[in-house]
């Protein structure tokens, strides 16, 4: 036989039987027989084992009680700003109430007219006081500081609360208008304005009276007026 007939032989025979052919073939029995002991195996744990279910996981409701809101109310508007009292206004006049009728030489001559005295009183409302005659009243000099001193004494209370008066206070001036002594004369129905008053005129200076061409001494009585103005 020629070299080229066994080549052809060689080549159309059975193929040789490998390694690998043969641990296919012990694969395969190997893979079922597993498939199988797993069909068994969870076969046997659903009839053996007991049946299993789910715990109720459920939550407790706790039913709450309504709450009742309170009625809408209306904040009424805030009160409005209490005005202050207004400032009151003092006026501290030098008026004399203790006077004279203009006096004229033509028709009352000198000779008739009654010399310097103090021994003449004058029964004014609540207290005498010893009267001299006058031609030329002491007038106030220093009106705006004895307005300032009156303001500045007001008494707190009074002012706030819009109560004032007027008190009328003797005033004994010397022969150069000094004051020498001071008394009420009629009250304005408030102690506190009283004594005001009667610390206030120790202030006053005035120019000094004259009866002709003499210098007296005089009681003058003066009006302190505590006014309140709305």
């Amino acid at each position: 036989m020629s070299r080229s007939a066994r080549a052809s032989e060689a080549a159309t025979a059975a193929p040789a039987d490998t390694a690998n052919d043969r641990f296919k073939r012990r694969f395969q029995a190997t893979y079922w027989n597993s498939i199988t002991a797993a069909v068994v195996v969870h076969f046997l744990v659903f009839v053996v084992f007991p049946r299993m279910s789910a715990a109720d996981a459920g939550v407790d409701a706790h039913v709450m009680d309504a709450i009742r809101l309170p009625p809408v109310v209306d904040i009424p508007p805030p009160p409005e700003r209490i005005a202050r009292p207004a400032t009151p206004v003092i006026s501290a006049s030098a008026d004399v109430d203790v006077t004279l009728p203009v006096t004229s030489f033509s028709v009352t001559p000198s000779v008739h007219l009654a010399p310097p005295t103090t021994g003449v009183t004058s029964g004014h409302r609540e207290r005498a006081v010893p009267f001299t005659p006058f031609t030329v009243a002491p007038m106030l000099r220093n009106r705006d500081d004895v307005a300032r001193a009156l303001e500045r004494s007001y008494p707190a209370l009074l002012r706030d609360a819009g109560i004032g008066g007027t008190t009328h206070v003797w005033i004994h001036l010397d022969r150069e208008g000094r004051v020498t002594d001071r008394r009420i004369d009629a009250s304005s129905g408030q102690q506190s304005l009283d004594d005001v008053a009667l610390r206030v005129v120790e202030l006053m200076q005035f120019t000094p009276a004259r009866n002709r061409d003499q210098l007296v001494a005089v009681w003058v009585s003066i009006p302190i007026r505590f006014i309140s103005r709305d």
